[in-house]
């Protein structure tokens, strides 16, 4: 019987290699596209028991996809994969996100963002190189309010465990309405309106989907209290682009902190906004790095343990549903 074999789609250092053949040592081969001609790629993806990818439109040429029909999984190495189109691959073949695994970097670039509006930080300091020492305007105390959280998967459960930590109360929305986490409060995508009410902290881990998108539009901000602040972690289209800008212009009490825009370099080709969100005090910008924490080896290892579960016959984490394979 062949050994099975993963199929990696995209290169490697050495150090990453070596990281590859140490987890699957006398469990599968480990075989790199990028080291074979057309025919050695063709191969190796038809005996490819998994493909471990980045973006399947870039990583694989014209036809390759259809060799993967055997496949027992796709693993992609990022946790947001609504940017690739899958209906382009096999769909019998499941598919599995990397959930969860850049978790951590993600719940600290949160609380930073959060941090830093509540203390007024880039406010402070424009005013500081203007000359203007406002050492008695008033700031924020994070703890004692409420960190809601909208998607409550890796990233959601380690912002709570951060906000928890600096004495805040969780609320939380989930599919299921339910969570062996710690959480103060946790509901169904229904109960929006409540988590949107209570929130001093609103941030946003849900994945892009069709529910989703556009999710938070005007009326959902108009829920909010008017000093409230918002992190978005996620997909920069789960907001209303218009209807944030409008409401940060009608309150300036409230602030957003972008780490995910809605025309991306990786997703889009390029960075571009709509509206001049960067022109205003209430808006603190990052460039969709919260996952950037020297964390693609941790991305790596995290892929591989859930490629490791089908070698070893167990079920795969983060399988995207059939009704979301769009593209």
């Amino acid at each position: 019987m062949p050994q099975p074999s993963l199929a990696i789609a995209f290169k490697l250092d050495t150090q990453q290699r070596a990281i590859v053949a140490d987890a699957f040592a006398g469990t599968a081969k480990a075989v790199h596209l990028v080291d074979f001609d057309d025919p050695g790629r063709q191969a190796a993806l038809r005996d490819a028991t998994v493909l471990l990818a980045w973006n399947t439109a870039k990583d694989l040429r014209p036809g390759e996809a259809n060799l993967l029909r055997t496949a027992r999984l796709i693993q992609f190495m990022t946790a947001g994969i609504d940017f690739i189109p899958l209906g382009e691959l096999p769909s019998a073949v499941p598919v599995a996100c990397n959930g969860g695994a850049y978790a951590e970097p993600m719940a600290e670039h949160a609380l930073a963002m959060a941090f830093a509006a509540a203390k007024r930080l880039s406010i402070e300091h424009a005013a500081l190189a203007r000359g203007q020492f406002n050492q008695f305007a008033q700031n924020r105390m994070l703890a004692g309010g409420v960190c809601g959280i909208l998607g409550f998967g890796g990233v959601g459960a380690a912002v709570a465990r951060l906000a928890r930590g600096i004495g805040m109360r969780v609320h939380a929305i989930n599919r299921s309405g339910r969570t062996e986490q710690t959480v103060d409060w946790i509901g169904t995508p229904d109960r929006l309106p409540d988590l949107l009410a209570a929130a001093d902290v609103l941030v946003i881990s849900a994945p892009l989907t069709r529910v989703t998108r556009g999710l938070i539009d005007a009326d959902a901000l108009a829920r909010m209290k008017p000093d409230s602040i918002l992190v978005n972690l996620a997909r920069g289209e789960i907001i209303d682009e218009a209807a944030l800008y409008a409401h940060l212009l009608a309150h300036p009490g409230f602030t957003a902190c972008i780490d995910a825009w809605w025309v991306e370099p990786v997703r889009h080709g390029g960075f571009r906004t709509d509206y001049p969100f960067l022109d205003l005090p209430n808006v603190i910008g990052s460039p969709h790095n919260s996952g950037q924490a020297g964390s693609r080896d941790v991305g790596l290892h995290h892929a591989l343990a859930n490629c490791l579960r089908v070698f070893r016959g167990e079920v795969p984490l983060h399988l995207i549903e059939p009704d979301e394979r769009i593209g």
